[in-house]
C-alpha cells in the first residue's frame, strides 16, 4: 500500500514523517527535478505500507516545482490515501490547500497536528464539525510528543478500503455553482480520473490543464464570457480562490474557539527582542557567535584569558587535551618550560582531542602490524591513507556538533525568524529574505542550497544567490579552518578565527551581490512574504534523524572520493614521471612536487604559495576542486613526517588567511558545479559562475594577503572599495530618478 503526507511548509509534516518512518527512512530525489523525495514504511498495520513525503506546499497549482511534483503524484501514481497534515493553529490558511486535495478521487484523512499546543493555549477545536464539513475523518494528533499518530493510521488504513470522489467547496459559490457543473459536464466525455479536480483547474485557467486539454480549454473561456468577474479583473483563478476562502470563513471560523488572551503570547514576547528592528541582526550574530565558541574555543570559559588562570595537573591536562600530555611534556623539556594548559576547552575541542587521540592510536596499531611490511605499503597505509583519513576524521566531533547546533535553531523556529529580520539587509544588495534559506542551507552543503532556490520565483534572483552560495563556508570546508585554526595564534584564538572566516564570506558575498545588483543582475528586488511559526522545543529524535543523515554522507564521502583521492595523491606524492625506478627521497622530485613547483608561482601574489612548502598548499587547493574535505587530507600527506602543524606554522598569518580565503571562495566541488549547471539550465552561465568564483577568490585572498602585511595598503582598498560601491549606487539612483520621471 501507498500513503503520502501533504501538507502546508512548518504544518510538522516531516515530523510526522519521521516518527512513522523511523530507520527505514531515505532521501532522494523525484524524477527529472531536484526537489527532494523522503519515503520510508510503516509496519504496525495488517500490510506493510509505503510512506511518501511529498514537499510542503500551499496549493496545487503549478507555481513552483513543488506543487508540480505533488500533484503529479497524487494523479498520476495513485496513491491509497491522502494523509492531509493541517497546523491546528493555524486551521483557515492550512484548510485552503485541503479544500483541493478534496478535489481529487483519491480517499483522504485530515490529521490536525499541533493540538498539544491548542489545548496548551486554551483553544477548542470542533473536530466533528470539520470533519462534517469536509466529509473525511479528522484525527487529533501531535506528531511532537508521538500523540495519536498509530491511531490515525489505523484510521487511514480503513479508509483505504473503500473509493472516494471528488468533491470541490465552489459549489456553494453562487456564482460558480452552474460554470462549475457546465465545466465537469464537459469531462464526461474524457476518459479521464479526477474529473472534479481537472473542471476546477481549468476554471482556474491552469497553465498545465489548459495544454493537456485545449478543446475545453476553448468552451471554457466562452462560458466564462456569460460570469460577470470584473470585480476580479475577470481572473477565474482569483474567484475561485476567493470562494474557497468564503467558504473556510463561512465553516472554520465557526469550528474553533479561541480562548481570550489578555497577555502577549511567549512567542510574540520573544520575538519583540529576537526580530528587533535594531538589535535583531546583532542579536543573531552573538547567537552564531555562541555556537563557534562552544565548538572551536579552546578556552571556553575565559579562565586563562581574562583571569590568567592556567592547569598544570598532569591528570587533568590529560583529561581536556585527549591523552595529549606526553606531546606536550615532550616539548616543555625540549624548551625548559612547564607543562601548562590554557584553560578549560570547549565541548567541541575536548571531543576532536579524543578522536585525535582514537586515530591515532589506529595508525600507530597498523604501523606496528606493518613494520616488517615493504616501504610502499607501510607508508601508502599509514602515511597515505589512514593519515589522510584522520585528518578528516578527527574533525568530525565538532563538524557534527556544529550541525547539531543549527538544526536545533531551525527546528525550534528562530531560523525563520533570521529570514525575517536578514529580508531588511538583504534587499538593500537585491535579494529578498527568501533567499536566506537557500543560502543558510550552504552551512551544510552547497548542493541542496543550490537545490532550494527553486522556491525562489524571480530569476534574477535565483542566479544572484546561486552565485553568492559557495561563499557560505559548506561542513566540507570546516576542516581547513580547523586544522588552521589549531595553529594561528597557537591555537588560543581557534572560534575567533572560524567564525572570522565565516562572516568574510558573508562580508564578501554581501559586496559581490551589490556589484552583481548594480551591474550584470539588474532588477527589483521582489517582495518577501512568510509565516513566522511559534516557537517549540526541538525533538530529539528529529534532531538525532539530522545529524546521522549528516554522518552517513559523510562516510560514504569518506569511503568513496577522498579514500580514492587520498591513494592517487600518495602516489603522486611518493613517485616520479620515472615510478617504474620507485619511490623518490625528496617530495619535490615527485610527480606532484615538480607539477606545484611550476604552478605555484600562479599564486605567488597570494602569499600562501611563497616559501619551500608553497607548491603543497596551491596542490591541496587544486584537490579541493574535487571536493574540499580533500584539502586537508592532501597537506596531511604532503606534510609527511613534518606534520600537519609544522607545515601549517610555517606560513604568516597573512598567508594562513589567504590560504583559508581561496579555499572558501574558490569553485566549492564538483558536485555544486553540476548542481548550478542544473539550475542555471546554460553551459555559458555555469562557467561564467566558475569563472566569477575564481576571479573572486583570487582577488579577495590577494587583498587580504597583502592588507594584513601592510596595514596602509588595506586602508587604501578599502577606501577604494567604498568608494566604487558609493558610485554605483549614487549612478543607479540617478537612474531611477530618470525612470520615475
Amino acid at each position: 500500500m501507498k500513503f503520502c503526507l501533504a501538507g502546508n511548509p512548518n504544518s510538522g509534516k516531516t515530523t510526522l514523517f519521521n516518527a512513522l518512518t523511523g530507520s527505514t527512512a531515505h532521501v532522494g530525489n523525484w524524477p527529472g527535478v531536484t526537489v527532494d523525495k523522503r519515503e520510508g514504511s510503516y509496519k504496525k498495520l495488517p500490510e506493510k505500507v509505503h510512506i511518501v513525503d511529498l514537499p510542503g506546499i500551499y496549493s496545487l497549482s503549478p507555481y513552483t516545482p513543488e506543487e508540480v511534483v505533488s500533484r503529479n503524484f497524487i494523479l498520476d501514481e495513485k496513491p491509497d490515501v491522502i494523509i492531509n497534515i493541517v497546523d491546528a493553529t493555524n486551521l483557515e490558511r492550512n484548510l485552503y490547500l485541503s479544500t483541493q486535495l478534496l478535489e481529487t478521487d483519491v480517499p483522504m484523512v485530515i490529521a490536525l497536528n499541533m493540538m498539544d499546543a491548542v489545548e496548551k493555549n486554551g483553544d477548542v477545536v470542533d473536530k466533528d464539525k470539520i470533519e462534517k464539513t469536509f466529509g473525511v475523518p479528522v484525527v487529533e494528533i501531535s506528531a511532537l510528543k508521538g500523540k495519536n499518530i498509530n491511531q490515525l493510521m489505523k484510521v487511514a488504513y480503513d479508509v483505504s478500503q473503500k473509493p472516494r470522489k471528488g468533491s470541490s467547496v465552489i459549489e456553494s459559490s453562487s456564482l460558480l455553482k452552474s460554470l462549475f457543473q457546465k465545466t465537469l459536464t464537459l469531462y464526461g466525455e474524457e476518459s479521464c480520473q479526477n474529473k472534479v479536480f481537472h473542471a476546477v483547474k481549468m476554471l482556474e485557467a491552469d497553465e498545465l490543464e489548459v495544454q493537456l486539454y485545449p478543446q475545453i480549454a476553448t468552451i471554457t473561456a466562452e462560458l466564462k464570457k456569460e460570469i460577470d468577474a470584473k470585480s476580479f479583473d475577470d481572473d477565474f483563478g482569483a474567484v475561485v480562490a476567493d470562494a474557497r476562502y468564503c467558504f473556510l470563513s463561512q465553516h472554520v471560523q465557526s469550528a474553533v474557539k479561541k480562548a481570550k488572551r489578555q497577555e502577549v503570547s511567549k512567542s510574540d514576547k520573544a520575538d519583540r527582542v529576537l526580530t528587533h528592528r535594531i538589535w535583531g541582526i546583532p542579536l543573531f550574530l552573538l547567537i552564531m557567535f555562541g555556537i563557534f565558541h562552544f565548538t572551536f574555543a579552546e578556552d571556553f570559559l575565559f579562565l586563562n584569558g581574562i583571569f590568567g588562570l592556567e592547569i598544570t595537573n598532569p591528570g587533568w591536562i590529560n583529561f581536556f587535551t585527549g591523552m595529549g600530555y606526553e606531546g606536550m611534556l615532550e616539548e616543555a623539556l625540549e624548551t625548559g618550560e612547564a607543562v601548562v594548559l590554557g584553560g578549560i576547552p570547549s565541548l567541541g575541542v575536548w571531543l576532536q582531542s579524543w578522536m585525535g587521540w582514537l586515530t591515532g592510536s589506529i595508525i600507530d596499531l597498523f604501523a606496528g602490524w606493518l613494520e616488517s611490511a615493504p616501504a610502499w605499503l607501510s607508508g601508502l597505509i599509514c602515511d597515505g591513507l589512514l593519515s589522510g583519513l584522520d585528518a578528516i576524521f578527527s574533525f568530525l566531533p565538532q563538524i557534527l556538533l556544529l550541525f547539531l547546533f543549527l538544526s536545533i535553531l531551525e527546528d525550534s523556529g528562530y531560523m525563520a525568524r533570521a529570514a525575517f529580520i536578514m529580508d531588511r539587509a538583504f534587499r538593500k544588495f537585491g535579494l529578498s529574505g527568501k533567499a536566506f534559506m537557500p543560502l543558510l542551507m550552504c552551512f551544510g552543503c552547497g548542493v541542496p542550497g543550490v537545490m532550494a532556490t527553486k522556491t525562489l520565483e524571480n530569476e534574477k534572483e535565483r542566479r544572484m544567490t546561486m552565485m553568492i552560495a559557495p561563499f557560505f563556508s559548506c561542513g566540507a570546508k570546516l576542516p581547513i579552518w580547523l586544522a588552521f585554526a589549531g595553529v594561528m595564534f597557537a591555537g588560543q584564538f581557534g572560534d575567533l578565527v572560524v567564525f572570522s572566516v565565516y562572516l568574510i564570506g558573508i562580508v564578501v558575498a554581501i559586496i559581490a551581490a551589490i556589484i552583481l545588483k548594480f551591474t550584470v543582475l539588474k532588477g527589483a528586488t521582489p517582495p518577501f512574504i512568510m509565516e513566522l511559526p511559534s516557537y517549540h522545543l526541538p525533538q530529539f529524535r528529529n534532531l538525532m534523524a539530522h545529524l546521522w543523515e549528516k554522518l552517513k554522507h559523510f562516510i560514504i564521502k569518506a569511503g568513496t572520493i577522498i579514500t580514492a583521492s587520498i591513494v592517487v595523491i600518495w602516489f603522486l606524492s611518493n613517485f616520479g614521471f620515472t615510478f617504474w625506478n620507485g619511490m623518490v627521497e625528496d617530495i619535490e622530485l615527485s610527480i606532484l612536487g615538480q607539477i606545484g613547483n611550476v604552478i605555484k608561482y600562479i599564486f605567488y601574489p597570494l602569499g600562501f604559495a611563497q616559501g619551500p612548502d608553497g607548491w603543497k598548499f596551491v596542490v591541496a587547493s587544486i584537490t579541493g576542486l574535487l571536493a574540499k574535505e580533500d584539502v586537508v587530507a592532501t597537506m596531511e600527506v604532503l606534510a609527511g613526517g613534518a606534520g600537519l602543524e609544522a607545515m601549517i606554522g610555517g606560513l604568516s598569518v597573512a598567508g594562513a588567511y589567504s590560504f583559508m580565503l581561496f579555499n572558501l571562495l574558490a569553485v566549492p566541488c564538483m558536485a555544486m558545479v553540476a548542481a548550478v549547471y542544473g539550475e542555471m539550465g546554460s553551459g555559458k552561465r555555469t562557467w561564467g559562475a566558475i569563472g566569477f568564483w575564481v576571479l573572486t577568490a583570487y582577488v579577495v585572498s590577494m587583498v587580504v594577503y597583502w592588507s594584513v602585511s601592510y596595514w596602509w595598503i588595506g586602508l587604501i582598498l578599502i577606501v577604494a572599495v567604498i568608494a566604487a560601491l558609493t558610485v554605483l549606487y549614487l549612478r543607479n539612483k540617478k537612474k531611477r530618478k530618470a525612470v520615475a520621471v
